[in-house]
């Protein structure tokens, strides 16, 4: 029984550990996220190519993206900010 409430104690206190860590590594608000995203865009902008930012409200991310030719994206790098 030891052993059991071990294991659910430390299942529990790890999941509360990634659900903070993750929370925290967040943007604080879509507008912060967007900035970040756009003087990241402004590094690339000096390489050739069609590089942008967008903002996906489904998943409340910003997106450094780079087109490429046959009207696809190569994802550079998300910016994932706190929503609610």
């Amino acid at each position: 029984m030891k052993i059991f409430n071990f294991i659910f104690q430390f299942v529990i206190v790890s999941t509360i550990f990634f659900i903070l860590l993750f929370w925290s590594t967040a943007f604080n608000s879509a507008f912060e996220a967007d900035r970040a995203c756009h003087s990241k865009l402004l590094i690339y902008l000096d390489e050739s190519g069609s590089y942008g930012c967008d903002h996906d409200t489904e998943t409340h991310k910003w997106i450094l993206y780079k087109n490429l030719d046959n009207e696809e994206a190569n994802i550079i790098q998300i910016f994932r900010y706190k929503f609610l």
